[in-house]
């Protein structure tokens, strides 16, 4: 079973949109990691399987980054090892850590 998470918007780094004119862009497959936000975090997860009826990632929660570029186990109610499920259009280009 899944862990429920409420994803953050992904605002202007939105994948789904950035590649929405794109025809050659596929879906994940597995083994691809994929990044979401969530509470202010950068999330990377390591794709499982691919919903293309319902256009969902589901995979393990591999990383969790804060803005800062820190590496956490948890964050919230989300834990790296997880399994969770990422739609399309909550997936987000991966940032930068923010440089001092």
């Amino acid at each position: 079973m899944h862990q429920h998470v409420e994803w953050d918007e992904p605002g202007s780094a939105s994948v789904a949109e950035y590649f929405k004119n794109d025809p050659d862009h596929q879906a994940p497959d597995p083994g691809d990691i994929i990044s979401a936000r969530y509470q202010g975090a950068m999330v990377r997860i390591k794709v499982e399987a691919y919903r293309e009826d319902d256009a969902v990632s589901i995979g393990e929660v591999a990383a969790i980054i804060d803005a800062n570029g820190g590496r956490h186990k948890t964050h919230g109610e989300l834990e790296v090892g997880h399994i969770v499920r990422v739609p399309d259009d909550k997936s987000a280009m991966a940032t930068a850590p923010k440089e001092d």
